[in-house]
């Protein structure tokens, strides 16, 4: 999938104003209807199969649905457990660019990803209580790297208990084994299947707090697809499934250099040490040589954030990228402006252009996580910050460093949150 774009010198792209707000409309019945036939190959494809669970206290009700985020396919998904309820989805802004008038016939609500969105949260009232139409919300906003939850936002809660109605979750199992991110996106022969359920009504909602309505969610919203493959013996024999791990497993095990693992066919190569690991058709990594330090990939991934965290209290962490700058500012395109370096530290984000018209900073607590993917509408690898106007879509040269910043960007944000609160006792 690609996306327009269009270069243009940096001022041009930034004398841009930002799209108006437009009132809401109900999804079109029609569109959604094409939606719902031009899923139906895949999902057969697939064998998708879904089971519900306390459905009937939605009935004839808006809600607010909660999907993880795993692939492409989620939004088949949904087609296929919902039609013909309409509802609205919480989309990022790039995905209008170029067909805005196509998106918003289907229901898409675009937000800046991962920016402080105050527009959002009304739009999903309006929606739900004055259009009385449900509205469905990927709460981890970005995909997932290793397979299991991306950060949730702690603001969950506090929105759920303003709406008040019900609140419905759908995972899905076999969507990430069938197109991880990492694997640029190459479809595998894999079942899919999701559990929909009304986790919430308006009167357990009523009865809970903030945290506690956080807790049922987050319980919700625990799942490792890569434990699920070796538990129920899932086989993915495709050649290629190691393809793209790098971006993931950038740090080796064995001698701890980092950007240089490579991943080919079926084996992770670290090009410093030569140490070899086979990734089996179950989703397990094991050394050709020596010890394996990490079978299960969340576990390495998990040993990745620690490193990063320790790199953090050390006051050891830093980058300073060159990269290739897009902004976005409307939807009739993605401006490619030049080149420029963006730093990552301890203070956050910044981002300069090689012509010096742009400086833009982003601090830790501006936002959970970061706005991090491989193979960005295959334009590369791309970090994103930005705020509420235009977001700029950084494309580092250096390789694999992509997932580093987003666990730093998790990472340091928790750090200054606990500062915050001792600062407040």
């Amino acid at each position: 999938m690609k996306v327009k774009t269009v270069s243009m010198p940096l001022a041009r792209a930034l004398a841009i104003e930002p799209p108006k707000k437009e009132k809401l409309k109900k999804p079109s019945f029609f569109w959604n209807t094409l939606v719902r036939a031009l899923s139906i190959p895949e999902l057969i494809a697939t064998k998708f199969t879904y089971t519900k669970t306390r459905m009937e206290k939605v009935k004839g009700k808006p809600c607010l649905i909660l999907m993880n985020h795993s692939s492409f396919i989620d939004l088949k998904i949904a087609s296929k457990i919902f039609y013909p309820r309409k509802y609205f989805i919480v989309s990022t802004s790039d995905a209008l660019v170029g067909k805005k008038w196509l998106m918003k016939k289907i229901g898409c609500l675009p937000t800046q990803k991962f920016t402080a969105d105050a527009t959002l949260p009304r739009d999903i009232f309006r929606a739900l209580k004055e259009l009385k139409t449900s509205v469905l919300l990927y709460p981890e906003a970005g995909y997932s790297f290793d397979g299991r939850t991306t950060t949730l936002p702690q603001s969950l809660g506090a929105l759920v208990k303003k709406l008040n109605v019900p609140v419905v979750t759908v995972i899905t199992e076999g969507a990430f084994l069938r197109q991880p991110l990492y694997n640029d996106l190459l479809l595998r022969k894999t079942k899919i299947s999701a559990s929909v359920e009304c986790v919430l009504t308006p009167e357990e909602i009523e009865c809970k707090s903030v945290a506690e309505l956080n807790a049922v969610i987050q319980d919700k919203f625990s799942f490792d697809a890569f434990k699920t493959q070796a538990e129920k013996g899932i086989q993915i024999d495709e050649p290629n499934r190691a393809v793209g791990l790098n971006r993931v497993l950038y740090r080796c095990p064995a001698c701890e250099t980092e950007g240089k693992m490579q991943g080919v066919g079926t084996r992770l190569v670290c090009e410093h040490c030569k140490k070899t690991y086979e990734m089996d058709e179950y989703g397990k990594m094991n050394a050709l040589d020596g010890e394996t330090e990490f079978s299960h990939i969340p576990d390495w991934y998990d040993w990745e954030r620690a490193c990063v965290k320790k790199q953090l209290k050390e006051k050891r962490y830093s980058f300073d990228l060159d990269v290739e700058i897009a902004i976005l500012c409307d939807y009739k395109a993605v401006y490619k402006v030049g080149g420029g370096k963006l730093t990552h530290d301890e203070n956050g984000f910044t981002l300069t252009s090689e012509t010096g018209e742009l400086l833009f900073t982003q601090k830790p607590l501006a936002s959970h996580s970061v706005n991090a993917d491989f193979n960005w509408y295959e334009m590369g690898d791309v970090i994103c910050i930005g705020d509420r106007k235009r977001l700029y879509y950084c494309f580092p040269k250096q390789k694999d460093v992509v997932a580093k910043i987003r666990l730093a960007a998790e990472e340091l944000y928790k750090m200054r949150k606990a500062e915050q609160s001792n600062e407040n006792e």
